[in-house]
């Protein structure tokens, strides 16, 4: 899964080597904490929060497949 978040997200980002993933898992619950350049949050975001609710709605899919919940939280990489 987190191969598939980072390629979603580095395809959107005009820097994708700034794109950091850190995966944990706590009660069951993945948390995926993705990092990206400060230029980029808001293509990330996108209007209205639009893009990623829309990478969460994806993620969703094969995490429901191996019965996991998982959280997607977004960073912005220090200057």
């Amino acid at each position: 899964m987190k191969d598939t978040l980072y390629y979603i997200v580095s395809s959107i980002v005009d820097n994708p080597k700034a794109v950091k993933i850190e995966e944990g898992e706590q009660d069951g619950i993945i948390n995926f904490s993705v990092t990206v350049a400060k230029e980029d949050m808001g293509k990330v975001i996108g209007k209205e929060g639009k893009i990623i609710r829309a990478i969460r709605s994806v993620m969703k899919i094969p995490a429901i497949k191996q019965n996991k919940i998982i959280n997607i939280t977004l960073n912005e990489a220090p200057q």
